[in-house]
């Protein structure tokens, strides 16, 4: 690798280089994604990092980018590919004209990356620090390591949840965290709880729903992440996908959608990528 030290800055963020991993520090401002100021600094080992891409960006930028081993970050692993291109932690976009610095770098980063690694066998990336805390539409959900709790709001829970009442949830009862973005329909944060059936989350008192100005990605994102390392951590090989839907219920809810659509509250691409969503739960 090139000289330990060595600092590749960029738009939003500065990479620095040391003997085996690379520092990440995320710029403050106001063009600086809410996500990339949340998470400051990040430590990336070699050993979490799969290749390493550069490709040309927008408005004469070129974009260099770690792509991490599956099961590496719990951040990404909580994300699940929903994060915009724009809001990527792990690119960094620079001027075209410095393309072929960025380019060095790339090679030298290639030359320290085992090759034939498969998915990580544990978190190599820290996850977010706790306690974290955020607003939902329907509650407030916080977590102070150990501990997931709801607290429900009478302006936006559902009567489901009011019968439920409050919740807590011990990180050592739970095998997962389903995150859905609050940039798409229907976002929320729901706890998985090993074969326990699934119910729409308005209704499910270990979920809580996103909206408008709720559960936003720089809040929900790294608090899923963190009870996610958590139950890792807890359950070092319980590793449980979520369970599928029943074939009626996503038809219910294609159904639902399709009313939302003609309605004219949702739109042709929101509808188009939920149901799709839906078909794959099948």
């Amino acid at each position: 690798m090139s000289r330990m030290g060595d600092v590749l800055a960029g738009f939003h963020a500065a990479w620095e280089f040391e003997s085996d991993f690379v520092r990440i520090r995320y710029e403050r401002g106001i063009r600086t994604p809410k996500l990339f100021q949340t998470l400051g600094e990040r430590l990336i080992p070699f050993d979490a990092i799969d290749t390493v891409t550069l490709a040309p960006g927008r408005r004469g930028t070129v974009v260099l980018r770690l792509v991490p081993r599956p099961g590496a970050d719990p951040l990404m692993e909580a994300a699940a590919g929903q994060l915009k291109e724009g809001g990527d932690p792990y690119q960094l976009a620079l001027p075209a004209e410095r393309e072929t610095l960025a380019e060095y770098y790339a090679d030298e980063l290639r030359a320290q990356l085992k090759s034939d690694r498969g998915p990580a066998e544990r978190f190599l990336v820290a996850a977010p620090e706790v306690p974290l805390r955020f607003k939902a539409y329907d509650g407030k959900a916080t977590f102070d390591g150990k501990t997931v709790s709801f607290r429900w709001f009478w302006t936006g829970a559902s009567s489901a949840k009011w019968k439920a009442g409050d919740q807590t949830f011990p990180v050592a009862d739970l095998n997962g965290v389903e995150w859905r973005s609050p940039e798409v329909f229907e976002g929320h944060l729901r706890l998985l709880r090993g074969a326990a059936p699934q119910v729409p989350v308005d209704q499910d008192p270990a979920a809580v729903v996103f909206g408008l100005g709720y559960g936003p990605v720089h809040e929900s994102l790294p608090f899923a992440a963190a009870v996610l390392a958590a139950v890792r951590s807890a359950r070092p090989t319980a590793v449980i996908p979520a369970a599928r839907r029943d074939p009626a219920d996503i038809a219910e809810r294609i159904r639902h959608l399709g009313e939302l659509h003609a309605a004219g509250l949702v739109t042709d691409e929101e509808f188009t990528v939920k149901k799709a969503e839906l078909l794959a739960e099948l």
